[in-house]
């Protein structure tokens, strides 16, 4: 899907683009909050994309960015050594600080720079929408970097710049991402596998949209950091929450008072099913895999207050209708849900829409999906 980006880039700027490159999002199968707690996610990256078009400016306006989506089509012009400005376009002005502090930045260091950028990924719902425009303008900025070079501009740029204290796994997963294969990837030591996963799974759109540069995610964040320190005098080697041994739970309930007792639960627990399930998918267990998936889902309800009506009303639906498994995904607070069924399961897509008009009065956009590739440079 280039020619949006293309078209716009010529509509607005009356030339042809430099370069161009698409991303994908993401949707998480299990790991729900762990990356930044240093421990193992297994994400896919979808067909959605993010498409980014970028080319040189005129002379005489080095430092500047003129950048155009075709989400509003209003033109923005920053200077963004200076600012950084709201909204989407800092996750733009961040990538080139990233890439220009590497040096990366070339033939367009010394030059203005245009960007126009057009996506299939809904921003909001829980599928890496800021992570894919990330990577993709990385990309198409910097080709010649490596997927880990890339995923670490995109990461550093929503993180340090945009202030989303957010890990590193959607940008890993949009810029690693291969077909009919999730990505187990270990938040600490940056270990990556690919998995085979070529189940059918369900996407359920709660409509409820979230902004994770505030918020929830934030607090999240603070409070496992705050675990952290007090579980230190109980183990003072300890620099990730996820690296809390699993068979010491009992003594991590005994130095924690909540919410930090429930977060902490929830945080060495997930780490686990997040291991567990990779071994199960490369076993063919999807049964089982699918268990792990409503577990999930209740810790993250229950001890990490992550989840929402809407998507508890999903999960609760699927679990009634048989399905093999289903949780929120993608951080949770709205967003969506994503559910497991066999190939020959028609009951679950009827009862979860009845369930959803019955509570919220409208039906709730479901749609399969399928593990896709990662980052890539387009045709022009």
């Amino acid at each position: 899907m280039p020619r949006p980006a293309i078209d716009l880039f010529h509509k607005t700027f009356g030339t042809i683009p430099r370069s161009v490159a698409s991303a994908p999002g993401r949707v998480n199968l299990i790991g729900e909050h762990t990356d930044y707690n240093g421990g193992p996610v297994l994400p896919i990256a979808i067909a959605q994309r993010t498409n980014a078009a970028v080319g040189p400016g005129q002379d005489g306006d080095a430092g500047v960015l003129e950048a155009i989506s075709t989400r509003d089509n209003t033109l923005v012009r920053v200077k963004w050594q200076e600012e950084l400005p709201l909204g989407w376009i800092a996750y733009v002005a961040g990538v080139l600080r990233e890439l220009w502090a590497l040096d990366a930045l070339a033939p367009l260091a010394d030059r203005p720079v245009r960007v126009a950028v057009a996506s299939e990924v809904p921003v909001g719902a829980g599928l890496a929408s800021s992570a894919a425009l990330s990577v993709a303008v990385a990309k198409a900025l910097a080709p010649a970097l490596t997927p880990r070079q890339i995923a670490g501009v995109a990461f550093r740029a929503e993180h340090d710049h945009v202030g989303v204290r957010c890990g590193v796994m959607d940008q890993t997963i949009s810029a690693l991402g291969k077909k009919d294969h999730a990505l187990l990837f270990e938040c600490a030591s940056l270990d990556a596998k690919h998995i085979p996963f070529s189940a059918r799974l369900l996407l359920v759109d709660t409509g409820v949209r979230h902004d994770l540069s505030a918020g929830g995610l934030n607090q999240r964040r603070a409070e496992c950091e705050d675990a952290v320190k007090r579980l230190k005098v109980e183990l003072p080697e300890l620099a990730w929450l996820a690296s809390w041994p699993a068979e010491w739970l009992p003594r991590l309930k005994r130095a924690l008072r909540e919410p930090l007792r429930s977060r902490a639960v929830h945080v060495v627990s997930e780490t686990a099913r997040a291991r567990f399930g990779a071994q199960l998918l490369e076993q063919g267990k999807l049964k089982r895999f699918g268990q792990l998936l409503y577990e999930s889902h209740e810790s993250c309800r229950r001890l990490y207050e992550c989840s929402s009506p809407e998507l508890d009303t999903i999960v609760s639906a699927a679990k009634r209708a048989g399905a093999l498994g289903a949780r929120l995904t993608g951080a949770g607070w709205g967003g969506a849900a994503i559910v497991l069924v066999s190939t020959r399961d028609s009951k679950t897509i009827p009862a979860i829409q009845q369930a959803y008009e019955r509570a919220y009065g409208k039906t709730p956009p479901i749609s399969e999906v399928k593990a896709s590739g990662g980052a890539h440079t387009e045709r022009l």
